[in-house]
């Protein structure tokens, strides 16, 4: 795991906030609910790319061309953040989805590994825009112990080698910690390659 704090400075921030609110104008925010329950996540989501990934209880986690709601295909990844896969990844192939999770009261993310891509080869970079979250992440099985980090407006993490796999998640977001979004809370922009390069 690789942490880059500040790494976008507050202007870099509100440049990339306005890319995720033109995304959003054209791929809205739904809320993905979990496989077999159908339980609504407290995250609401969308993406970017040519692949997406979603959730619902009759197909469960996988990533697809379209949005599940409009059926409209995903808006491109902002070349901002093909930049800073370009300069943080250390991976020779662009990334194909960008999701997009936004935090708003009382929304967490338990402890999960990301698993769905075919190449595990390629990191998850990940962004934070907003308020402040208790990102907790641990090994690469739910027994192995955890550690906690604030991750602030603008700071990067990469999950990449041995960390690939790493269970993570957020157990909170901190109110009012940042006033970048006027109508507080935070978005997560996670970077992902899904398919393996031919």
């Amino acid at each position: 795991m690789q942490y880059f704090p500040k790494k976008l400075d507050p202007t870099a921030q509100a440049a990339l906030l306005g890319d995720i609110r033109r995304i959003i104008g054209h791929a809205p925010l739904f809320v993905p609910t979990m496989p077999r329950s159908g339980t609504p996540m407290s995250v609401w989501m969308t993406n970017a790319g040519s692949v997406g990934w979603v959730t619902d209880k009759a197909r469960g986690y996988r990533y697809q061309a379209s949005h599940p709601e409009t059926g409209a295909p995903w808006p491109a990844i902002p070349q901002r953040l093909l930049a800073l896969w370009a300069e943080l990844a250390d991976y020779p192939h662009l990334p194909e989805a960008c999701l997009i999770n936004y935090y708003g009261g009382a929304a967490k993310m338990g402890l999960h590994q990301d698993r769905d891509e075919e190449d595990f080869a390629a990191p998850v970079l990940s962004v934070s825009l907003g308020d402040t979250a208790i990102f907790r992440v641990g090994g690469t099985t739910r027994k192995r112990p955890t550690r906690t980090l604030e991750l602030q407006s603008g700071d990067v993490v990469v999950l990449g080698g041995s960390d690939r796999l790493a269970y993570h998640g957020i157990d909170r977001v901190l109110a009012e910690s940042s006033s970048l979004l006027e109508e507080g809370g935070r978005f997560n922009l996670t970077l992902r390659r899904v398919t393996k390069p031919a």
